[in-house]
Parts: structure tokens; C-alpha cells; sequence
């Protein structure tokens, strides 16, 4: 395998190296996972945190040459349309919008975007130390990605993630190919306050 070489990003303060080591590339290998793989990608995304553990996340895949994962890439839009589908799966990523309550009445769950969200990274981490890339797109038709998983009403689509084994940048058209690296963060002075706003 040719893959390009990581550019290796420095966090200002200590953290353990899985967190600026993970990024989204969007040039795959043709290998494919096993069934095995993926049910490791989805049991970590499982274990994510819950408020109340009411999992409100919903992971719909297929594989590559899979009609489901033909459905799902047709869903996507823009550039996504043209390296996605290298990918060796793909997972649609949503969340059930309502949660019942103490008198088993349906009510709106408004952590259900935040937990989903953290069953997403759960997911990229377990990818990246399975020597796997991860690459989560909000770039999709929603209309279209609904029909394409047959997504119940009540439900909210948050993204598509493409994931498998990271191939070389040469395999990238050129425009893609120049954004095939990691990105920075802003500092923690403009994302974080102490005490206030």
C-alpha cells in the first residue's frame, strides 16, 4: 500500500497522540472489511455516552458493491460524489428525535444530536486503531439519503461516513489531492472560556 505520508500535527497541551493523529482523508485502497471490521466500528460506536442511555443513534451501512452502499453514494453531493465511492463501506449516520418519558409519553430528545455525535468519534477512534481512515460527510441530498435507507419518520440524518483502508494521494483528482492533509485546530483561546462568555 502508498499512502501519503501523515503530516504530523503538535498539540499545544498533552493529550494521548490518537487525537491529533485522527483526520479525514478521502483517497481509500480497493480493499474491503470484513464482517468482522465493521461490526468492531459499530460495537465501539455502541459504548459512546448516553444521556439518561437512551442511544438515540441509528447506523445504517452497506459495503462496497453492496446495492445499499450504491444507494447511499448516489445520495451524496459535490466532490464527495467522486472519492466516497472508493470507500470500502458506508455508514449513514442519524438519530431518533423523540425518547419516552417517565409516563411513556414520546417527547422531544434534545441531547440526541449531541450523543449521536459522540458515537461518530467512538466510531473514528475505533477506525484509527484498526489502521482504518474515517471520513464523516454532511455533503448528501437528504431527501434522497432518506429514501436511500428507508429512514422512519422522527429520525434526523447527520452524515454519511466513508470509511476504510487509507490509499495513495496520487489516486485523487488534483484539487482534491491538494486538500489531502491534516487540518489545524483553533486555538483553545477562541473555542474555550473560564467561568463565562
Amino acid at each position: 500500500m502508498t499512502q501519503m505520508p501523515t503530516i504530523a500535527r503538535q498539540p499545544d497541551h498533552p493529550v494521548a497522540p490518537q487525537f491529533p493523529a485522527r483526520w479525514s482523508p478521502r483517497s481509500f485502497t480497493d480493499r474491503s472489511l470484513t464482517m468482522d471490521e465493521i461490526l468492531t466500528l459499530l460495537e465501539a460506536a455502541r459504548w459512546a455516552p448516553s444521556a439518561s442511555n437512551h442511544q438515540p443513534w441509528r447506523l445504517v451501512w452497506a459495503l462496497r458493491d453492496e446495492p445499499g452502499f450504491t444507494a447511499i453514494h448516489a445520495a451524496l453531493t459535490g466532490n464527495n460524489l467522486t472519492w466516497a465511492g472508493k470507500a470500502a463501506a458506508l455508514i449513514v449516520v442519524a438519530s431518533k428525535d423523540t425518547v419516552l418519558n417517565r409516563d411513556s409519553v414520546e417527547v422531544p430528545n434534545r441531547t440526541a444530536g449531541f450523543d449521536t455525535g459522540a458515537a461518530w468519534m467512538s466510531l473514528a477512534l475505533q477506525a484509527q486503531t484498526m489502521g482504518l481512515a474515517a471520513h464523516a460527510m454532511g455533503g448528501f441530498d437528504q431527501a434522497a439519503l432518506a429514501a436511500a435507507v428507508a429512514l422512519p419518520g422522527g429520525h434526523t440524518l447527520h452524515c454519511v461516513v466513508a470509511v476504510g483502508e487509507q490509499g495513495p494521494v496520487t489516486a485523487l483528482p488534483e484539487d482534491l489531492a491538494a486538500r489531502e492533509k491534516p487540518s489545524g485546530r483553533k486555538p483553545l483561546s477562541e473555542t474555550t472560556r473560564h467561568g463565562r462568555f
